[in-house]
Protein backbone atom coordinates (compact mmCIF):
# COMPACT_ATOMS: atom_id res chain seq x y z
CA UNK A 1 0.00 0.00 0.00
CA UNK A 2 2.79 2.41 0.94
CA UNK A 3 4.51 1.65 -2.39
CA UNK A 4 1.39 2.69 -4.29
CA UNK A 5 1.16 5.91 -2.27
CA UNK A 6 4.82 6.65 -3.03
CA UNK A 7 4.25 6.06 -6.74
CA UNK A 8 1.22 8.35 -6.64
CA UNK A 9 3.21 11.08 -4.86
CA UNK A 10 6.00 10.77 -7.44
CA UNK A 11 3.39 11.01 -10.19
CA UNK A 12 1.96 14.21 -8.74
CA UNK A 13 5.45 15.67 -8.23
CA UNK A 14 6.42 14.86 -11.81
CA UNK A 15 3.35 16.66 -13.18
CA UNK A 16 3.95 19.68 -10.91
CA UNK A 17 7.58 19.92 -12.04
CA UNK A 18 6.47 19.71 -15.66
CA UNK A 19 4.02 22.59 -15.19
CA UNK A 20 6.55 24.71 -13.28
CA UNK A 21 9.15 24.12 -15.99
CA UNK A 22 6.65 25.19 -18.65
CA UNK A 23 5.80 28.34 -16.66
CA UNK A 24 9.49 29.21 -16.38
CA UNK A 25 9.97 28.80 -20.13
CA UNK A 26 6.91 30.94 -20.83
CA UNK A 27 8.25 33.65 -18.50
CA UNK A 28 11.66 33.54 -20.18
CA UNK A 29 10.05 33.76 -23.61
CA UNK A 30 7.86 36.70 -22.59
CA UNK A 31 10.87 38.43 -21.01
CA UNK A 32 12.94 38.00 -24.17
CA UNK A 33 10.14 39.16 -26.47
CA UNK A 34 9.36 42.23 -24.36
CA UNK A 35 13.04 43.18 -24.10
CA UNK A 36 13.41 42.94 -27.87
CA UNK A 37 10.25 45.05 -28.19
CA UNK A 38 11.77 47.71 -25.91
CA UNK A 39 14.89 47.70 -28.11
CA UNK A 40 12.69 48.25 -31.19
CA UNK A 41 10.80 51.08 -29.44
CA UNK A 42 14.12 52.70 -28.56
CA UNK A 43 15.25 52.37 -32.18
CA UNK A 44 12.13 54.12 -33.45
CA UNK A 45 12.47 56.90 -30.89
CA UNK A 46 16.05 57.57 -32.00
CA UNK A 47 15.04 57.49 -35.67
CA UNK A 48 12.18 59.93 -35.02
CA UNK A 49 14.56 62.28 -33.18
CA UNK A 50 17.09 62.15 -36.00
CA UNK A 51 14.45 63.03 -38.58
CA UNK A 52 13.05 65.89 -36.53
CA UNK A 53 14.39 69.23 -35.40
CA UNK A 54 17.79 69.15 -33.72
CA UNK A 55 16.66 70.51 -30.38
CA UNK A 56 16.64 68.99 -26.91
CA UNK A 57 13.09 70.23 -26.38
CA UNK A 58 11.97 68.32 -29.46
CA UNK A 59 13.28 65.04 -28.02
CA UNK A 60 11.55 65.66 -24.71
CA UNK A 61 8.29 66.43 -26.47
CA UNK A 62 8.48 63.14 -28.40
CA UNK A 63 8.85 61.12 -25.22
CA UNK A 64 6.15 63.07 -23.36
CA UNK A 65 3.57 62.68 -26.13
CA UNK A 66 4.46 59.05 -26.78
CA UNK A 67 4.18 58.25 -23.07
CA UNK A 68 0.70 59.78 -22.98
CA UNK A 69 -0.47 57.79 -26.03
CA UNK A 70 0.95 54.43 -24.86
CA UNK A 71 -0.28 54.82 -21.29
CA UNK A 72 -3.83 55.49 -22.50
CA UNK A 73 -3.68 52.40 -24.72
CA UNK A 74 -1.64 49.90 -22.66
CA UNK A 75 -1.52 51.20 -19.08
CA UNK A 76 1.58 51.34 -16.88
CA UNK A 77 5.15 50.74 -18.04
CA UNK A 78 5.50 53.57 -20.55
CA UNK A 79 6.46 56.54 -18.43
CA UNK A 80 8.82 59.16 -19.88
CA UNK A 81 11.65 57.74 -17.74
CA UNK A 82 11.06 54.20 -19.01
CA UNK A 83 10.90 55.39 -22.62
CA UNK A 84 14.21 57.14 -22.01
CA UNK A 85 15.55 53.80 -20.74
CA UNK A 86 14.42 52.16 -24.01
CA UNK A 87 16.13 54.88 -26.00
CA UNK A 88 19.35 54.42 -24.03
CA UNK A 89 19.01 50.62 -24.35
CA UNK A 90 18.96 50.86 -28.14
CA UNK A 91 21.88 53.28 -28.17
CA UNK A 92 23.94 50.90 -26.03
CA UNK A 93 23.03 47.83 -28.11
CA UNK A 94 22.66 49.41 -31.55
CA UNK A 95 24.89 47.00 -33.50
CA UNK A 96 23.14 45.45 -36.49
CA UNK A 97 23.37 41.90 -35.14
CA UNK A 98 21.54 42.94 -31.96
CA UNK A 99 18.13 42.57 -33.62
CA UNK A 100 18.47 38.80 -33.92
CA UNK A 101 20.28 38.18 -30.62
CA UNK A 102 18.70 36.78 -27.49
CA UNK A 103 18.25 39.08 -24.53
CA UNK A 104 18.57 36.57 -21.70
CA UNK A 105 18.46 38.95 -18.74
CA UNK A 106 15.58 40.88 -17.23
CA UNK A 107 14.71 44.40 -18.31
CA UNK A 108 15.97 45.67 -14.94
CA UNK A 109 19.37 44.06 -15.64
CA UNK A 110 19.61 45.88 -18.96
CA UNK A 111 18.58 49.23 -17.52
CA UNK A 112 21.55 48.91 -15.17
CA UNK A 113 23.95 47.64 -17.86
CA UNK A 114 23.21 50.54 -20.22
CA UNK A 115 24.84 52.90 -17.73
CA UNK A 116 28.24 51.18 -18.10
CA UNK A 117 31.02 51.67 -20.62
CA UNK A 118 30.95 49.24 -23.56
CA UNK A 119 33.76 46.80 -22.60
CA UNK A 120 32.69 46.72 -18.97
CA UNK A 121 29.04 46.32 -20.00
CA UNK A 122 29.81 43.37 -22.28
CA UNK A 123 31.79 41.64 -19.52
CA UNK A 124 29.07 42.00 -16.88
CA UNK A 125 26.34 40.91 -19.29
CA UNK A 126 28.23 37.69 -20.15
CA UNK A 127 28.94 36.94 -16.49
CA UNK A 128 25.35 37.68 -15.41
CA UNK A 129 23.98 35.29 -18.05
CA UNK A 130 26.49 32.48 -17.46
CA UNK A 131 26.20 32.63 -13.66
CA UNK A 132 22.46 33.45 -13.46
CA UNK A 133 23.14 36.55 -11.38
CA UNK A 134 20.16 38.31 -9.88
CA UNK A 135 20.08 42.09 -10.27
CA UNK A 136 21.33 42.39 -6.68
CA UNK A 137 24.28 40.11 -7.42
CA UNK A 138 25.08 42.00 -10.63
CA UNK A 139 25.13 45.33 -8.81
CA UNK A 140 27.22 43.85 -6.02
CA UNK A 141 29.85 42.54 -8.46
CA UNK A 142 29.98 45.89 -10.23
CA UNK A 143 30.21 47.88 -6.99
CA UNK A 144 33.04 45.61 -5.78
CA UNK A 145 34.99 46.40 -8.97
CA UNK A 146 35.12 42.82 -10.24
CA UNK A 147 36.09 43.86 -13.76
CA UNK A 148 38.89 46.17 -12.57
CA UNK A 149 40.25 43.56 -10.15
CA UNK A 150 40.33 40.84 -12.80
CA UNK A 151 42.20 43.18 -15.15
CA UNK A 152 45.14 43.49 -12.74
CA UNK A 153 47.02 40.32 -13.74
CA UNK A 154 46.22 40.53 -17.46
CA UNK A 155 47.90 42.01 -20.52
CA UNK A 156 46.06 44.15 -23.08
CA UNK A 157 45.00 41.17 -25.20
CA UNK A 158 43.61 39.28 -22.19
CA UNK A 159 41.70 42.36 -21.01
CA UNK A 160 39.96 42.57 -24.40
CA UNK A 161 39.07 38.88 -24.09
CA UNK A 162 37.27 39.66 -20.81
CA UNK A 163 34.71 41.80 -22.65
CA UNK A 164 34.29 39.21 -25.42
CA UNK A 165 34.14 35.97 -23.43
CA UNK A 166 33.79 36.95 -19.78
CA UNK A 167 36.05 35.30 -17.21
CA UNK A 168 37.65 32.18 -18.69
CA UNK A 169 39.61 30.32 -16.01
CA UNK A 170 42.71 28.62 -17.40
CA UNK A 171 45.33 29.59 -14.80
CA UNK A 172 45.42 30.52 -11.14
CA UNK A 173 46.49 34.10 -11.99
CA UNK A 174 43.10 34.58 -13.67
CA UNK A 175 41.34 33.65 -10.42
CA UNK A 176 43.33 35.54 -7.78
CA UNK A 177 41.99 38.94 -6.73
CA UNK A 178 43.67 41.62 -4.67
CA UNK A 179 41.86 42.90 -2.74
CA UNK A 180 38.98 40.55 -1.92
CA UNK A 181 35.79 42.38 -0.95
CA UNK A 182 34.02 40.73 1.98
CA UNK A 183 31.43 43.36 2.87
CA UNK A 184 28.76 40.65 3.20
CA UNK A 185 30.27 39.40 6.49
CA UNK A 186 28.92 42.51 8.21
CA UNK A 187 32.08 43.39 10.15
CA UNK A 188 32.81 47.14 10.40
CA UNK A 189 36.18 48.22 9.02
CA UNK A 190 37.75 49.25 12.32
CA UNK A 191 36.00 46.80 14.65
CA UNK A 192 37.82 44.25 16.76
CA UNK A 193 37.20 40.64 15.75
CA UNK A 194 39.06 37.34 15.80
CA UNK A 195 40.13 35.13 12.91
CA UNK A 196 37.64 32.49 14.07
CA UNK A 197 34.80 35.06 14.01
CA UNK A 198 35.75 36.12 10.48
CA UNK A 199 35.85 32.47 9.46
CA UNK A 200 32.41 31.81 10.97
CA UNK A 201 30.96 34.83 9.17
CA UNK A 202 32.36 33.55 5.86
CA UNK A 203 30.84 30.11 6.46
CA UNK A 204 27.49 31.68 7.37
CA UNK A 205 27.61 33.56 4.06
CA UNK A 206 29.20 30.78 2.02
CA UNK A 207 27.15 31.52 -1.12
CA UNK A 208 28.32 35.14 -1.09
CA UNK A 209 31.90 34.04 -0.44
CA UNK A 210 31.81 31.58 -3.35
CA UNK A 211 30.52 34.39 -5.57
CA UNK A 212 33.44 36.58 -4.50
CA UNK A 213 36.00 33.79 -5.01
CA UNK A 214 34.89 33.40 -8.61
CA UNK A 215 34.18 30.63 -11.08
CA UNK A 216 34.52 26.94 -10.35
CA UNK A 217 34.94 26.98 -6.56
CA UNK A 218 33.40 24.28 -4.35
CA UNK A 219 33.59 24.30 -0.56
CA UNK A 220 35.38 21.26 0.91
CA UNK A 221 36.15 21.80 4.59
CA UNK A 222 36.84 24.23 7.42
CA UNK A 223 39.55 23.77 10.07
CA UNK A 224 40.93 20.82 8.10
CA UNK A 225 43.28 19.00 10.46
CA UNK A 226 46.64 17.81 9.18
CA UNK A 227 49.16 15.92 11.31
CA UNK A 228 52.91 16.17 10.85
CA UNK A 229 55.24 14.30 13.21
CA UNK A 230 52.42 13.95 15.78
CA UNK A 231 51.77 17.68 15.72
CA UNK A 232 48.35 18.90 14.60
CA UNK A 233 47.72 21.91 12.36
CA UNK A 234 44.47 23.25 10.94
CA UNK A 235 43.84 24.88 7.57
CA UNK A 236 41.13 27.52 7.97
CA UNK A 237 39.22 26.85 4.73
CA UNK A 238 39.63 24.30 1.94
CA UNK A 239 38.05 24.69 -1.51
CA UNK A 240 38.37 22.89 -4.81
CA UNK A 241 38.35 24.57 -8.22
CA UNK A 242 36.97 22.35 -10.97
CA UNK A 243 38.40 24.48 -13.80
CA UNK A 244 41.91 24.46 -12.34
CA UNK A 245 41.52 20.88 -11.10
CA UNK A 246 43.22 21.59 -7.79
CA UNK A 247 42.70 22.23 -4.08
CA UNK A 248 42.70 25.88 -2.96
CA UNK A 249 43.60 26.51 0.68
CA UNK A 250 42.69 29.77 2.41
CA UNK A 251 44.28 31.03 5.61
CA UNK A 252 42.80 34.07 7.39
CA UNK A 253 44.97 36.71 9.09
CA UNK A 254 43.30 39.68 10.79
CA UNK A 255 46.51 41.73 11.06
CA UNK A 256 49.53 42.49 8.92
CA UNK A 257 51.02 39.57 7.02
CA UNK A 258 54.25 38.14 8.49
CA UNK A 259 56.83 35.97 6.77
CA UNK A 260 55.97 33.16 9.21
CA UNK A 261 52.42 33.17 7.80
CA UNK A 262 53.78 32.56 4.32
CA UNK A 263 55.98 29.74 5.61
CA UNK A 264 52.99 28.14 7.30
CA UNK A 265 50.96 28.25 4.08
CA UNK A 266 53.85 26.74 2.15
CA UNK A 267 53.79 23.84 4.62
CA UNK A 268 50.02 23.37 4.13
CA UNK A 269 50.39 23.39 0.35
CA UNK A 270 53.27 20.88 0.44
CA UNK A 271 51.24 18.57 2.68
CA UNK A 272 48.23 18.62 0.35
CA UNK A 273 50.43 18.02 -2.69
CA UNK A 274 52.01 14.97 -1.07
CA UNK A 275 49.09 13.41 0.78
CA UNK A 276 45.76 14.77 -0.51
CA UNK A 277 45.91 15.45 -4.24
CA UNK A 278 45.54 12.69 -6.80
CA UNK A 279 47.98 12.09 -9.65
CA UNK A 280 45.62 13.56 -12.22
CA UNK A 281 45.14 16.76 -10.20
CA UNK A 282 47.22 19.95 -10.42
CA UNK A 283 49.35 21.39 -7.63
CA UNK A 284 47.60 22.88 -4.62
CA UNK A 285 47.16 26.65 -4.39
CA UNK A 286 47.31 28.62 -1.16
CA UNK A 287 45.75 32.06 -0.61
CA UNK A 288 46.49 34.07 2.52
CA UNK A 289 43.79 36.68 3.16
CA UNK A 290 45.18 39.43 5.37
CA UNK A 291 44.18 42.88 6.55
CA UNK A 292 47.46 44.37 5.39
CA UNK A 293 50.68 43.24 3.72
CA UNK A 294 54.06 44.35 2.39
CA UNK A 295 54.44 43.39 -1.24
CA UNK A 296 58.22 43.51 -0.85
CA UNK A 297 58.09 41.03 2.05
CA UNK A 298 55.87 38.66 0.07
CA UNK A 299 58.16 38.83 -2.96
CA UNK A 300 61.29 38.23 -0.87
CA UNK A 301 59.81 35.30 1.07
CA UNK A 302 58.42 33.37 -1.89
CA UNK A 303 60.60 31.68 -4.54
CA UNK A 304 60.98 33.56 -7.85
CA UNK A 305 59.11 30.85 -9.77
CA UNK A 306 56.22 30.81 -7.29
CA UNK A 307 52.91 29.70 -8.76
CA UNK A 308 51.23 28.25 -5.68
CA UNK A 309 51.21 30.81 -2.84
CA UNK A 310 49.34 34.12 -3.02
CA UNK A 311 48.73 36.86 -0.49
CA UNK A 312 45.78 39.23 -0.91
CA UNK A 313 44.25 41.95 1.19
CA UNK A 314 40.62 41.75 2.21
CA UNK A 315 38.13 44.52 2.95
CA UNK A 316 35.08 44.09 5.16
CA UNK A 317 33.50 47.30 3.88
CA UNK A 318 32.61 47.95 0.25
CA UNK A 319 34.92 50.76 -0.91
CA UNK A 320 33.75 53.62 -3.08
CA UNK A 321 35.14 53.84 -6.60
CA UNK A 322 37.92 56.28 -5.68
CA UNK A 323 39.12 54.09 -2.81
CA UNK A 324 39.02 51.00 -4.99
CA UNK A 325 40.97 52.77 -7.73
CA UNK A 326 43.63 53.75 -5.19
CA UNK A 327 43.89 50.17 -3.89
CA UNK A 328 44.24 48.77 -7.40
CA UNK A 329 46.93 51.31 -8.23
CA UNK A 330 48.83 50.17 -5.14
CA UNK A 331 48.70 46.55 -6.33
CA UNK A 332 50.04 47.53 -9.73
Amino acid sequence: MSTNIQKQDNFYLDIKNLIQSAKNRVYQTINSVMTKTYWEIGKRIVKQEQEGEVRATYGKAILKNLSKELTMEFGKGFSVDNLENMRRFYMAYSKSETVSRNFSLSWSHYIFLTRLESQERDFYEIEAVENSWSLRELKREFNSGLYERLKLNRDTKSIKELSKKGQVVSSIDEVIKDPYILEFVGLPEHSSYSESELEQRLIDKIEDFLLELGKGFTFVARQKRITIDEKHFRVDLVFYNRFLNCFVLIDLKIGELKHQDIGQMMMYVNYFDRYEKQRNENKTVGIILCKDKSNALVKMTLPEDNSQIYASKYLTVLPNKDELKRLLEEQK
